[in-house]
């Protein structure tokens, strides 16, 4: 949460917890000194930099001085929130005065399509201390999760910020929207062999269908920041063969004990690679930015259109549900146009269990099976077997393991002998009506913020110590 905290709050807090009052001292004027207006002021976005970065550098000097976060005591606790809980006040509102001409210098003037994530890396340049550098962001991932303080609340800040304003974050959105320059440079290789293998994932062409599958077999097809890059490839690949017409996803089959050799689909976010302090923030905002919304909304052109309808090269996906589609795999199938399940296999969202926002399924899954049974799965950890009737709402067949890939075939054939020139225009009167990129955009500027606290939370380590080091694999 952020504070507003009086200085003499901020002071006794420090004392109490041991900390030089000539530190806080230091730190607490470096507050009376900036001058953040209430409106914009492009001309001053400069000098509140200048005047901000002693805020940050002593801050996080303070928090050093700290014992590691998870040996801290209440009154130490304390303290350290209450310093990362200003210096996010300060990011929001530093965010909230220059969030446009800080966009236009990082992009300049909207010239360039810039990723969320470099548009991190290059704030961190421009505003230094606003958001973390690439260096402290990797010094930290060095702590436990526990251990950290929280260095990438501010990039969840300042990317809230830039959604929040409709002309940047439309311009942000339809950025990430582009091909990844690794797929721009395979795609050659993908047209000639009609095969590639992305480590993490590998895209097959066969016939007028392209098939992604999900290869990180030693941990049940689980989603980390190793994965989301060559997903996301994969599907760019898809969309811009010229002779695909539509996509597949699918689990490979995995090496774990309990499952090997049989397809898995997806088994959500990797909690060993989250616990252990190893999964960046911006792995969030890449995933549902870049390599889900691409699934639902294809691929956006050179050109950027505030007031135009969506100009995207799409097509459509069915995804095979094979054994079980846990968390980020649920989540996968809210944005397919089909789902075929294996008989017996079950879908879920522990993600408010473990204390995150289970990606972009509060906005799309009430669409599905409705605002009551939603609320069962977003809040109360519902699981729901695809056998049952209300797990009809998302999966469209179910068939016994041996039968699937038949059903697939027949599936994939059946959408192409209709023909598909209107495939993609109807993808998008349907979104016209029901996510909209404007919806869109206010959602992830809200994720943003929400799950940039999310991902630092102690509650979220004491849910993984609960109820993830219990049981480390799905049943």
């Amino acid at each position: 949460m952020i504070e507003n905290l009086g200085a003499e709050e901020l002071r006794n807090r420090l004392a109490a917890a041991g900390v030089d009052r000539e530190a806080t001292d230091r730190w607490l004027r470096a507050f009376a000194n900036l001058p953040l207006p209430s409106a914009a002021d492009p001309d001053r976005l400069e000098a509140d930099a200048a005047f901000a970065e002693p805020i940050f550098a002593q801050g996080w000097e303070i928090l050093e001085r700290l014992p590691l976060r998870s040996r801290r005591n209440a009154i130490e606790k304390r303290a350290g929130e209450s310093v990362v809980a200003a210096m996010a006040g300060v990011c929001w509102r530093f965010c909230r005065a220059h969030r446009r001409a800080l966009y236009v210098r990082l992009t300049s003037d909207f010239s360039e399509a810039v990723r969320v994530d470099e548009l991190c890396r290059h704030a961190a340049e421009v505003c230094p201390g606003l958001v973390p550098t690439s260096a402290e962001v990797a010094q930290e991932s060095e702590r436990l999760l526990k251990d950290k303080d929280g260095r990438e609340i501010n990039q969840g800040l300042f990317i809230a910020q830039m959604l929040s304003d409709r002309e940047t974050g439309t311009h942000l959105l339809t950025s990430m929207l582009r091909p990844t320059p690794a797929a721009i440079e395979r795609l050659g290789e993908f047209v000639k062999q009609g095969v590639v293998d992305l480590g993490n994932a590998r895209v097959e062409a066969r016939g007028a269908a392209g098939y992604v599958f999900f290869t990180h077999l030693d941990s049940l097809n689980s989603e980390d920041d190793e994965t989301c890059g060559p997903w996301e490839t994969a599907v760019d690949l898809v969309l811009l063969h010229p002779e695909l017409r539509i996509g597949v996803l699918r689990g490979d089959p995995v090496r774990h004990p309990k499952y090997r050799g049989r397809r898995v689909f997806s088994s959500g976010l990797d909690l060993t690679r989250l616990y252990q302090g190893k999964l960046p923030f911006l792995f969030f905002m890449v995933r549902d930015m870049g390599f889900v919304n691409k699934l639902y909304r294809g691929l956006a052109g050179p050109d950027y259109r505030l007031d135009e309808p969506e100009d995207t090269l799409e097509k459509p996906w069915v995804a095979v549900l094979d054994a079980f589609a846990i968390g980020g795999g649920c989540q996968l199938l809210l944005v397919m146009d089909y789902v075929i399940a294996e008989a017996g296999s079950y879908f879920n969202l522990p993600a408010r269990k473990e204390g995150i926002i289970p990606g972009c399924a509060n906005l799309r899954l009430p669409r599905f099976m409705g605002e009551r049974l939603a609320r069962q799965a977003l809040m109360f950890d519902r699981t729901f077997y695809v056998d049952g009737a209300e797990a009809r709402t998302v999966v469209n067949e179910v068939h016994p393991r041996g039968r699937l890939d038949e059903a697939v075939e027949r599936a994939v054939s059946g959408a192409l002998s209709f023909g598909m020139a209107s495939a993609a225009g109807n993808r998008k009167a349907i979104r016209v009506q029901t996510e909209p990129l404007d919806k869109f955009r206010e959602f992830m500027a809200l994720n943003a913020k929400e799950q940039a606290f999310n991902h630092s939370s102690e509650q979220l380590t004491d849910n993984l110590e609960r109820y993830w080091r219990a049981r480390e694999s799905p049943d």
